[in-house]
This record gives structure tokens, C-alpha cells and sequence, in this order.
């Protein structure tokens, strides 16, 4: 099933499931019980809101051989975690903008996971009955600060940094699906998920082991190699296979 999130004429927020390029509305919550309506509702005639509403939302760096290569960084022995602000989070179209702190903004395509039961100290089938789906994100980073600061916070966190969705995926399989980013409709990165350092189940043990993951949150699995930066005017499109695409445009502040 995928599950968006949608605001009506009316500006009232709902939960809904995608079918063949129609909506359905859903009753009660994805993260207990609820009832799927008919769909009936045009896709393409609704305002698509980010697919989930996280506490925390917590990536993973270097997570690719080869994107630590192009970045002439050792691959971590454990997963290197950081955070972004759930106020970074936009919606697929949404513009991403660049701040003027900032002289070399760039993409990151990634795999990201929604948490759908709390979980802590996960064990192997914690870990599997956790997972609602997956989702496509962008970890934008202004990699000049990420540069001159001793934490990424800042180079991470700017509002509109979190691009996610368009829909959460609950029957998507992450093992081996092809991620790949465009700039303006050319190919800058391409990498399959089985490429990742740490899956996605080890992901969340370690997580877990940390901190209490809850319903909603999000974990960025990583980005692939190709990274690049992006400028007023361009669009970006992540896409992975069997889960769909993720596109944002590009303006300054």
C-alpha cells in the first residue's frame, strides 16, 4: 500500500492510500488501526504534504564505499549518525532553498525508512514488525559549513533541507533497488541499495540501541557517489526503483 499525506480544498490534512492514480482516504491511524475508504479522488488534483510527521529524523553518512571515496573519507566501522530538524521537511514539488550562509548547496538521493512501531534495544524481529515503509528523501547539505563546522547541524538543517515522498511504501522490498539522482534531467548518481556499508536491519539495531525510535520517524539510509551541488533554477529527481520519484526545484532566498 502507499500512504500519503494530503491537504483538501478545504486546507483540512488527511491521510490517504494511492491505487492506479486515484486517493483514498484512511481512517483512524497507519500506526494502529484503520479503515481504507474507496478511492475516488483524483492524485493529481490534491496538495501532497510529506508522508509522515517524525519526532526525529536520523541519517547515516558514508554509508556507500564510494561516496566516502569521493569525499577522500575512511568508511566508518560504525554507522556514522547525525540528525536533521523535522522543520527541514518538504513535500515532493516543494521548493528546496538555498540560504545565503551558504555558497555550494548540494543534493543527496537516499533510501529512507518510517519507523512504524516504537522500538527500543531492537532484536531481529523488533526490527521487522518496526518498519511501516519506505519512502525516497534528499538530504540537501550546505557542504561548505559542513566543512568549517565541528557538527554538521547547521550545514544540515536549514528549512526545506529534507525533501520526502512522495508516498511511504509499506510493500517495498530495500534488499536491491536502484537509486538514481538527476540535475536537470541528467544522471548524477546511480547505486543499488544492496551497496549500502550497514542494512537497513542494522541500521535500526544500532539506532535503537541509542535512542527510542517512535512512529513517524525517519531513517536516512545514505547517499550513493555523485553528489553535486545546485544552484537557482534546477530541478532535482530522486528516484528508486519500485518505489517512485522524488522532485524538487531549486530557488534562492
Amino acid at each position: 500500500m502507499k500512504i500519503i499525506r494530503y491537504q483538501d480544498n478545504s486546507r483540512v490534512i488527511h491521510t490517504g492510500w494511492v491505487v492506479e492514480g486515484m486517493v483514498g482516504e484512511i481512517e483512524g491511524s497507519v500506526f494502529g488501526e484503520y479503515k481504507r475508504k474507496e478511492a475516488v479522488l483524483p492524485y493529481a488534483k490534491i496538495k501532497i504534504l510529506p508522508p509522515c510527521v517524525p519526532t526525529k529524523i536520523v541519517c547515516v553518512g558514508r554509508n556507500y564505499v564510494e561516496h566516502a571515496k569521493e569525499h577522500n573519507s575512511e568508511v566508518p566501522q560504525i554507522p556514522l549518525r547525525f540528525l536533521k530538524p523535522p522543520s527541514a521537511l518538504i513535500a515532493h514539488a516543494e521548493e528546496i532553498v538555498l540560504p545565503p550562509q551558504s555558497q555550494q548547496v548540494e543534493f543527496e538521493g537516499e533510501l529512507a525508512v518510517v519507523i512504524g512501531k516504537q522500538i527500543s534495544k531492537a532484536t531481529k524481529a523488533s526490527i521487522r514488525e518496526s518498519i511501516l515503509g519506505y519512502t525516497i528523501a534528499n538530504d540537501v547539505t550546505a557542504r561548505d559549513l559542513q566543512r568549517s563546522d565541528i557538527q554538521w547541524t547547521r550545514a544540515k538543517g536549514f528549512d526545506s533541507f529534507c525533501p520526502l515522498g512522495p508516498w511511504i511504501d509499506t510493500e517495498f522490498d530495500p534488499s536491491d533497488a536502484l537509486i538514481t539522482t538527476h540535475l536537470n534531467g541528467v544522471m548524477r548518481q546511480m547505486a543499488s541499495t544492496k551497496d549500502m556499508v550497514f542494512s537497513v536491519q542494522q541500521l535500526i539495531s544500532f539506532i535503537s540501541a541509542i535512542m527510542t525510535l517512535e512512529p513517524g520517524d525517519l531513517i536516512l539510509t545514505g547517499t550513493p557517489a555523485g553528489v553535486g551541488a545546485i544552484s537557482d533554477g534546477d530541478g532535482i529527481k530522486v528516484s528508486i526503483d519500485g518505489l517512485g520519484e522524488l522532485y524538487n526545484p531549486v530557488v534562492s532566498q
